[in-house]
């Protein structure tokens, strides 16, 4: 494991720096981590797994250093190898914060499971800071027979604060087909409508929770109504979509966590 601190200096570029995880069978069982690396605010850390062996591999994204800024470039990678088992979280939320020179951020998530493998996806929220531009990019590719639970969270402001410009797209590979491509422009310079009754209506948060399990081809979880301003939608494929917004980042976990209960 490393990882190496990067200082951030005033009248900067930006900060360009990538995290990468790999999990594979440990041989006796469990889950190994030959590959667990960060940089500058991107640090990652294996945290002690309760239950037996065979648990998988746990990893926590630790912030070590205030981000995404504008300017900066952010990149997590993580590939859970054929039989390998990985969860990873993160220890706080996330804050996209204004930069000095106005300049967008990135933060890019690539995440690749293979057959038989399972990589659960379940940071803590995302917050849109006012001011800030954040371009967000998760791409995922999942092998047949892999398993993947996906979490995406965004608070839109902090508490009696307008929200930045935030930009999020999710793109989603099922044994080489697409499963998922969505996108989502929110705050002051968003197309018109992106607050709107067919959009956010007004809600602070959103969020959503994506479920590919195997045994979805065959028995698909019915399309549900989950609360009044939340749905599980089955996809083709063995994949099903938990879509909500909330009034608060809060409730909006509320409701996804009763969905991991039920589904994931």
């Amino acid at each position: 494991m490393t990882s190496t601190p990067v200082a951030r200096a005033l009248g900067s570029a930006g900060v360009r720096a990538t995290a990468r995880v790999t999990a594979r069978p440990d041989g006796r069982g469990g889950t190994a981590l030959p590959v667990l690396e960060g940089e500058g605010p991107l640090a990652l850390r294996r945290v002690r797994a309760a239950g037996p062996a065979g648990a998988a591999a746990r990893v926590l994204l630790v912030g070590a250093m205030s981000g995404p800024l504008g300017g900066d470039h952010l990149t997590v990678e993580a590939t859970a190898e054929r039989g390998a088992r990985l969860h990873i979280g993160s220890a706080a939320a996330t804050m996209a914060l204004p930069g000095q020179d106005q300049r967008e951020a990135h933060y890019d998530v690539h995440l690749c499971v293979a057959e038989d493998a399972e990589l659960r996806w379940l940071p803590e929220q995302l917050i849109s800071v006012r001011d800030s531009d954040l371009r967000v990019t998760t791409r995922v590719d999942v092998a047949e027979g892999g398993r993947l639970v996906l979490r995406e969270e965004q608070a839109l402001g902090r508490t009696a604060e307008p929200p930045g410009l935030l930009r999020t797209r999710l793109t989603v590979r099922h044994a080489g087909r697409p499963l998922l491509d969505q996108q989502l422009t929110c705050g002051p310079t968003a197309p018109p409508g992106w607050n709107g009754p067919a959009v956010l209506d007004g809600h602070r948060a959103v969020g959503q929770l994506l479920l590919v399990r195997p045994e979805f081809q065959a028995s698909p979880p019915p399309a549900t109504v989950l609360d009044d301003h939340a749905a599980l939608t089955p996809l083709p494929g063995p994949a099903a979509l938990v879509t909500a917004v909330a009034p608060d980042a809060l409730r909006l976990r509320r409701i996804l966590d009763g969905a991991l209960e039920r589904w994931g």
